[in-house]
């Protein structure tokens, strides 16, 4: 395990002022709310672009849950202590070490800003410039609090971001298919949640 580089990490947090401190453990959890909000805007921006593309982007939440249910079932087989407890000489954590039976690996927070960030770029490209750094600094702030070994959160990364691209691509042509009935539906509701699609001009 790398503990000698949680250590270097918790005590480089330790170090660090008391604003910043405070400011990762705000974007530890407040983070999941912003790519939460994300995805209700590629969501509505969606409502004006193809069937293509408002599929990718209800496939965002829903790549982003699968990939927590896939870090959920690891956790489970794996069993990893967290850090805060398990490792001697450490700086104590700066936020509260989850309870027993909260296991470490992989981090479910790294597992979720890594999905939503692939699965958020995959539906509205040019926003890849903002998540990729968003779910990045999620995952180190998982390390800097101190409840996650850097191996935990960089695993996590990975898992949410194969996951993502996994649902994109098994999802795309049922999901665009869907919307695609959604949009010429006498049902209004359905009608008004998939939107009216690109102008026909945007669609020659």
């Amino acid at each position: 395990m790398d503990s000698d580089l949680y250590r270097d990490v918790t005590d480089f947090a330790h170090d660090t002022p008391s604003w910043v401190q405070h400011l990762f453990e705000l974007w530890t959890e407040v983070g999941l709310v912003l790519f939460g909000v994300l995805f209700v805007v590629g969501w509505w921006r969606a409502r004006r672009a193809g069937s293509s593309a408002m599929a990718l982007a209800l496939l965002a939440p829903l790549a982003t849950a699968a990939a927590y249910i896939c870090s959920e079932v690891i956790k489970a087989l794996i069993d990893e202590e967290r850090p805060c407890r398990a490792v001697k000489g450490a700086a104590a954590s700066l936020i509260t070490c989850p309870a027993n039976g909260d296991w470490s690996f992989p981090s479910n927070h790294a597992t979720i800003a890594g999905a939503a960030a692939v699965a958020l770029a995959l539906a509205w490209p040019r926003i890849w410039l903002l998540t990729v750094p968003m779910a990045l600094l999620m995952a180190f702030s998982r390390v800097y609090v101190g409840v996650h070994y850097p191996h935990d959160v960089a695993v996590g990364l990975i898992l949410g971001t194969a996951v993502a691209f996994l649902v994109a691509k098994a999802g795309a042509r049922p999901v665009t298919s869907l919307v695609e009935s959604m949009r010429t539906s006498r049902i209004g509701a359905a009608a008004w949640f998939a939107g009216p699609g690109a102008p026909l001009h945007a669609r020659r």
